[in-house]
């Protein structure tokens, strides 16, 4: 006869995993119901309970893992003051954990042994080796901005892509451009793909004539200066390019390229950048932006794992908030 697992105690329990896994192993703040109810499941199957890999957790179910690909960037800067504030609210530490390429190193191992509550992923597809690891923790998981549509089922936030793009659309339409370009990233990720597909869309219902030159660049300002100059040297006099960027710091790469060339934003050359980080209003001119929620998006997905913590049923599969086109002097 197969071992219970923890999936089968929360089953029988009636509660998800990982408040099962914080019942038995006794963190989080659950109501002695819950923890009594769960326990009574896990006698009755007959369930051990296996250390965690990598080392034995701590006691501590009073953590939050933030883990990102890198820190000290715009975006993960409001991240981390969204999820910090969130964490804060809900009574919990936040502990900033990033994904390094070094072997024997993984992020899953160090969360374990830190037994924390749950686990927020911004920008990363987890491998399904991190998957297993982490799905045997019984620590639940909430995927920020996935950039992949593939989420294996975990909850996940993101905010409303294609319909920001359509704005951009529809304001450089408004603006009197007469050719128009979108700047997307690559690799393509799931929002850069969302954001592109967008623009292209919106413009084809407002202007079905208009020209639309599609290129992408590495997800970084010299690249996208790169990728838009060929662009920009075959204007003519009188046109004015409207150019989408799938990010500010593709927008930051439209800037240079204008100037290489002497060209004048938003003169000749109009600019919508999407995120709305720090940076966009320290440009010259200031750039309109479509501005993603970014600390709002950070905090939904702490507030996720605390109702997981505490138990809630029915916890969202999905959170989507929505953008807002800032008018800046760029258009």
């Amino acid at each position: 006869m197969p071992l219970a697992t923890l999936t089968d105690v929360a089953t029988a329990a009636g509660v998800s995993v990982a408040t099962a896994s914080r019942a038995i192993s006794g963190r989080g703040d659950l109501s002695a119901q819950t923890r009594r109810r769960v326990r009574e499941a896990a006698a009755r199957l007959g369930y051990r309970r296996e250390p965690a890999r990598g080392g034995r957790p701590t006691a501590s179910g009073h953590m939050i893992d933030l883990v990102l690909g890198r820190f000290h960037n715009p975006w993960s800067d409001e991240v981390t003051a969204g999820a910090h504030g969130a964490a804060t609210a809900h009574g919990f530490d936040l502990v900033l954990t990033e994904e390094t390429d070094f072997p024997g190193d993984d992020w899953p191992v160090r969360v374990r042994r830190r037994g924390s509550a749950g686990i927020v992923l911004g920008l990363i597809s987890p491998t399904t080796a991190q998957l297993e690891s982490v799905r045997e923790s019984g620590i639940p998981v909430v995927l920020l901005d996935p950039p992949s549509e593939a989420t294996h089922g975990m909850p996940n936030v993101r905010t409303t892509d294609g319909a920001g793009a359509a704005a951009a659309a529809r304001h450089l339409a408004a603006r009197g451009a007469t050719r128009f370009a979108v700047l997307g990233g690559d690799p393509p990720f799931r929002y850069g793909r969302a954001r592109r597909d967008g623009f292209v869309e919106e413009l084809a219902r407002h202007l079905p004539q208009a020209e639309v030159h599609a290129t992408t660049s590495a997800w970084r300002a010299p690249a996208a200066r790169d990728a838009i100059l060929p662009l920009l040297r075959r204007l003519r006099g009188g046109e004015r390019l409207g150019v989408f960027a799938v990010s500010d710091e593709l927008a930051a790469g439209v800037y240079a390229a204008a100037a290489s060339e002497g060209l004048i934003v938003p003169d000749d050359v109009l600019v919508v950048g999407f995120d709305d980080v720090r940076g966009a209003r320290w440009l010259s001119p200031p750039l309109t932006t479509v501005r993603q929620p970014i600390r709002e998006m950070a905090a939904a997905a702490v507030g996720l794992l605390a109702d997981a913590a505490e138990g809630a049923p029915g916890a969202a599969a999905s959170v989507t908030l929505p953008t807002e086109l800032v008018l800046r002097a760029s258009t």
